[in-house]
């Protein structure tokens, strides 16, 4: 994938060499095998194929001495050279990686395209003649290139285990390492105090089988302590939820204020997720740590979801991309959208009407988990934890003249600092984003082109209300609660859309 992305220039034994450099940059220490993962592996690899330093062209020896006998054909090479950079990468998604098109969508984004649609369209619309003969490597002989001596690091391992020897038999704490760090002491809750007090972050009590293993919590209290950068916490007291084994691997999870440090040896992730105190926790490998008062998971079918201290591992999300519904707890519906904490999935039908109060949360139906199952790989992941997110599919049908069935979306996040976002999104044949929507009032309008090749201007809002579009579209009529206009060309103008009661 580097080795097709990275600009047409110079021969291919370099280019190879530099696109092997630049993956093995991403392959150091432990890495993260989870889909999430290897998507943020897969953003780091493009954007340094995209735009190669030139550095990566000084000290290049071990690499070229790497190469494997037979190079790829340098047709394909050639051709995709011509391409726009953007293009030449949705294209390697597409066609040489076989990626679907909404995970290309999610993967532009991530590299700052702002309309990835049309990148994708014009990849579509390249005719690139494949070699016959495609080449695959075998991952067994693709290891990081060796780039120095065993024998200076197998050394400083010895050195380092004799050190340490040294430390434990003389009592010093690990928090010791680095002289002038400042001291972190984990504290926890009572275990049942959350019973008889307010139910918050605060009184979650510490669960695992390690909460008792000083050793292991002193070292995960100093890789806290001294972590470089905005990561430490600078000394004081953390709060501690859980250390125990999860999935086989120890794992403790600190918390301090609106962010939480997970430490698995030898790593330390240290993430914000506000102080909502009913949304999961994520441990890591798909598994979530639960509130003291939540009730027995069970699965999207009903079935008994084993949970041991408080510990869920949850089926994994049925969509190609791992975001969507996950299992119910309670009367809540848990799903991921990406970012440390589950969310709380609500749905509402075009049939949906406001009413005084908002209605409380309520599991979802066989008919509303496909809904999310859809909805959770459009929704690009989130930067910011997500601690809910509702979906109104405010209208459906068919769209006009030769359309497929669609169905428009008004989806609103909720962040865990409080903060929202709503968006739309009109689920045909291909998603389309339309822009945000009002949650209290979805209203939506854009541009579409019917399978003739002709444009119409489309709109449509929640039952009750009536769209309205305002610009240059020419005679207009509202059907079943569509809105379409036929314009003598697509002008270059904004529409402004409103909505009317009926």
């Amino acid at each position: 994938m580097a080795y097709f992305v990275l600009p047409g220039r110079g021969k291919r034994v370099y280019r190879l060499a530099v696109a092997r450099r630049i993956v093995d940059a991403t392959a150091r220490g432990p890495r993260d095998r989870t889909a999430p993962g290897l998507a943020r592996r897969r953003t780091r690899v493009l954007r340094r194929a995209l735009r190669p330093s030139r550095r990566l062209q000084i000290g290049l020896g071990p690499w070229l001495r790497a190469l494997p006998a037979r190079l790829p054909d340098p047709a394909l090479t050639a051709a995709l050279a011509e391409l726009d950079p953007y293009v030449r990468v949705a294209y390697v998604l597409l066609r040489i990686e076989g990626l679907p098109k909404y995970a290309v969508r999610d993967q532009l984004r991530e590299l700052r395209v702002r309309d990835p649609w049309p990148v994708i369209d014009a990849a579509c619309a390249v005719s690139i003649p494949v070699p016959r003969r495609a080449e695959h490597f075998d991952p067994a002989h693709l290891r990081p290139v060796r780039t120095r001596s065993v024998l200076p690091l197998a050394t400083a391992a010895a050195l380092t285990a004799a050190l340490v020897g040294v430390l434990i038999h003389t009592g010093a704490r690990p928090g010791a390492v680095r002289p002038g760090a400042p001291a972190l002491r984990l504290a926890a809750a009572p275990p049942a105090g959350w019973t008889h007090g307010a139910r918050t972050l605060d009184a979650w009590p510490a669960r695992g089988d390690l909460t008792g293993d000083r050793a292991f919590l002193d070292r995960a209290a100093a890789a806290w302590a001294t972590a470089g950068g905005d990561r430490g916490p600078g000394g004081g007291t953390a709060q501690l939820l859980y250390a125990g084994h999860a999935g086989g691997a120890p794992v403790a999870l600190m918390r301090r204020g609106d962010r939480v440090a997970r430490y698995t040896p030898p790593g330390l992730d240290v993430v914000t997720i506000g102080t909502d105190p009913s949304a999961p926790i994520a441990l890591g490998g798909g598994r979530y740590l639960l509130a003291p008062w939540d009730p027995a998971p069970r699965t999207l079918a009903g079935a008994a979801l084993p949970a041991r201290d408080g510990v869920v591992a949850p089926p994994p999300a049925r969509t190609p991309c791992g975001r969507g519904p996950l299992f119910h707890l309670g009367d809540r519906t848990l799903g991921y959208l990406g970012g440390p904490r589950a969310a709380v999935l609500t749905y509402r039908s075009p049939a949906y009407e406001p009413a005084g109060r908002p209605a409380p949360p309520a599991r979802l139906g066989p008919g509303a988990v496909r809904a999310w199952n859809r909805l959770g790989c459009l929704e690009p992941p989130r930067a910011r934890p997500v601690t809910a997110a509702m979906a109104w599919e405010f209208w459906s049908g068919t769209l006009p003249h030769g359309g497929a069935p669609a169905g428009w979306y008004c989806t609103r996040t909720t962040y865990a600092d409080g903060g929202q976002a709503g968006t739309s999104t009109l689920v045909a044949d291909r998603p389309r984003d339309t822009g945000g929507c009002d949650a209290r009032r979805p209203v939506s309008g854009t541009w579409w082109r019917s399978p003739s090749g002709r444009w119409y201007y489309l709109a449509a809002a929640a039952s009750g209300l009536v769209p309205r579009a305002k610009g240059p579209l020419g005679p207009a009529s509202t059907e079943h609660g569509l809105l379409v206009a036929r314009p003598e060309r697509r002008p270059n103008v904004p529409v402004a859309v409103t909505a009317a009661s009926r």
